[in-house]
């Protein structure tokens, strides 16, 4: 197809057996559908992709400023319209509620910062590449996810390390996550993604010249016992940086 997916994917998402596709591939839709970039389309696939609990939030305040915009006072100074309405049907405490959680005698003011929520997508090889058939999945969308106070990146997502060609800076069962919005310098540690059948792995990144002049990646194990594997750039579809790893003790 002119968009570069298979049909039985796109079939899949029609019948809702499939979140909405990368930000790649939406990309692609846009483009042969005569659509514009980053629109309707793109913008619809990235609500989908938010976590449920957030997409209530969101419409809890939407919903709170809905009524604040319908409300005045009277000739006495008392409130009047949607939100004095609102409060008498038990409407607003139940969105105060749900904006303010009590938390013994203490409640989160609105707008706090919440931890984003990352996805947990199946597993990376830190060991040589493997096939990963979720990278058609779509961004954000997940079975699990992971929280992350600190990081504002929406296209982060977080991997199971496998094997141990990472030690012992990562071990199998480590949680890392990486953020596509950071750069990736010599000696970045990356999600990579491999043409032409997206595979991907787990390795520290150098950039290197070859004797043509041409631009090369290395990625190389951490762990001694396994070679590196030096790749022309074209190659290599993506790279992504690790940000942050979780280990259980």
């Amino acid at each position: 197809m002119a968009c570069g997916c298979a049909r039985s994917y796109l079939s899949l998402m029609e019948n809702g057996r499939k979140g909405p596709p990368s930000e790649e591939l939406l990309a692609r839709l846009e483009i042969a559908l005569g659509l514009e970039a980053g629109g309707p389309l793109t913008r619809a696939a990235r609500l989908e992709r938010t976590p449920a609990a957030i997409r209530d939030d969101l419409e809890a305040s939407r919903r709170l400023a809905e009524l604040l915009r319908g409300t005045s006072l009277d000739e006495r100074g008392r409130v009047v319209g949607r939100l004095d309405a609102a409060y008498r049907t038990g409407e607003l405490a139940r969105l105060t509620e749900r904006l303010m959680p009590a938390s013994g005698t203490h409640a989160e003011p609105v707008g706090a910062p919440l931890p984003r929520e990352v996805p947990l997508i199946n597993r990376v090889a830190a060991g040589y590449p493997a096939g990963f058939t979720d990278l058609g999945y779509p961004a954000r969308a997940a079975d699990e996810y992971v929280r992350c106070p600190d990081l504002e990146d929406p296209d982060a997502f977080a991997a199971r390390v496998v094997g141990d060609s990472m030690e012992p800076d990562y071990r199998e069962g480590d949680i890392v996550v990486f953020s596509p919005a950071r750069d990736v310098v010599d000696g970045s540690d990356c999600f990579a993604r491999l043409e032409p059948d997206d595979e991907t792995t787990f390795k520290r990144v150098y950039f290197e010249t070859g004797e043509d002049g041409g631009g090369l990646i290395r990625l190389q194990p951490v762990n001694n016992r396994y070679p590196p594997r030096v790749l022309e750039r074209e190659l290599v579809a993506g790279l992504y940086r690790a940000v942050s790893v979780t280990r259980s003790l």
